[in-house]
């Protein structure tokens, strides 16, 4: 391999921590090595002032100033675990997405707030960043942006492949053996479980679907939140927690206040399986597998409610974690963004215009030199 070296970073909507890689690409930008992985959780402190920029409030632009300095500082911590993991390597760039805060595509605009010159600073490194906004400028909705990437690791010549990614909000890429890729965002991923077990027993996360499995599944419910609208639109489409939030729970279980709280649950976790398998079988029919990355790839039981959906409506397609694949499932998304810093330092786009909907191929990001 040539020195192609280039750090991605990661934080989504579960607002947990950052993931970090350093990978060094082969020159088709498909073949890869891992040389380290890190992870930098979020504090308490951060994680609030992340979920109150979630919702207009008072002086935001201060707090989100704040907050991006505080997630550069994270970041940084990220890199130099990394660097010291694998030092004397000669890193071309870091790729950050930053934080969503705000997801309006049908207004034209998204908020990753980042403070990727003050992670230049701290780092020494080339930092790009802002990959999002380039896409929505052309008429795209600036999500998903993984599918390029999952088409240039996991596609297959002879396989239709589903690669599921599920953070706080669930996004599928479907790649075809004839190389035409599609993709979307198919609705919550972990954001309303991970809500609910935070409210009711003050866990971040319901470890191994556990607390999901012990409770039964109300299909009245599961009934009332499958009327999403968003779950009818056509694809393209992106989706955040502008949506789908505790007080969009709320008011779903307005006629369900006897249901018992793991019952709540384990109806979430249905809810997570439904949309991603309606939605996978919708554009793909005929799949042969479906590839899950994320920390929902670690939820036994999300994975178990996967299997029994395409088994009720009478696929024969397999549920995998993409280790299957070669990759852990925790590592993609950062991944993903050291590929998309890589197709910039390049001058190579990095959307799919199938997938965003923009009107054609753009390179995505802004530098900020070291």
């Amino acid at each position: 391999m040539s020195q192609d070296i280039y750090i991605g970073l990661m934080s989504g909507t579960s607002l947990d921590g950052v993931d970090g890689v350093m990978v060094q690409f082969a020159p088709d930008g498909a073949t890869m090595q891992i040389l380290a992985t890190a992870y930098q959780p979020f504090d308490a402190g951060l994680q609030q002032a992340a979920m109150q920029l979630q919702q207009p409030g008072e002086n935001e632009i201060e707090r989100e100033a704040a907050l991006a300095q505080r997630l550069a500082q994270v970041y940084a911590a990220c890199v130099a675990d990394l660097c010291r993991q694998a030092p004397d390597q000669t890193v071309q760039a870091i790729g950050v997405h930053g934080q969503t805060i705000r997801h309006r595509p049908e207004l034209g605009w998204t908020r990753q707030t980042n403070h990727p010159a003050l992670l230049a600073e701290l780092s020494g490194l080339d930092v790009i960043a802002d990959f999002r906004s380039r896409d929505l400028a052309a008429g795209g909705q600036g999500a998903p942006l993984v599918p390029a990437f999952h088409q240039a690791i996991f596609g297959s010549s002879v396989h239709q492949r589903v690669v599921v990614n599920i953070g706080g909000i669930s996004n599928i890429s479907i790649l075809r053996p004839d190389g035409a890729v599609s993709g979307f965002d198919t609705g919550p991923g972990n954001v309303l479980m991970d809500g609910w077990i935070r409210q009711h027993l003050g866990h971040g996360y319901d470890a191994d679907g556990a607390w999901a499995a012990s409770g039964q599944v109300s299909q009245a419910l599961l009934d009332r939140l499958l009327q999403e609208p968003y779950l009818q639109l056509p694809a393209p489409k992106s989706t955040g927690r502008d949506l789908f939030h505790a007080e969009w729970l709320r008011l779903q279980l307005r006629e369900f206040t006897d249901l018992a709280a793991a019952d709540v649950q384990a109806t979430l976790c249905a809810y997570t399986a439904q949309t991603i398998i309606m939605a996978s079988l919708a554009y793909s029919p005929s799949c042969d597998a479906l590839y899950v990355c994320g920390g929902g790839a670690y939820n036994h039981h999300l994975m178990q409610q996967m299997r029994h959906y395409l088994a009720l409506y009478g696929s024969n397609a397999q549920v995998h974690s993409t280790a299957a694949l070669g990759v852990a499932p925790e590592c993609v998304e950062a991944l993903a963004f050291a590929w998309l810093a890589r197709q910039f330092c390049l001058r190579l786009p990095g959307n799919l215009p199938a997938v965003t909907g923009a009107r054609g191929l753009r390179i995505l990001g802004a530098l900020y030199p070291a």
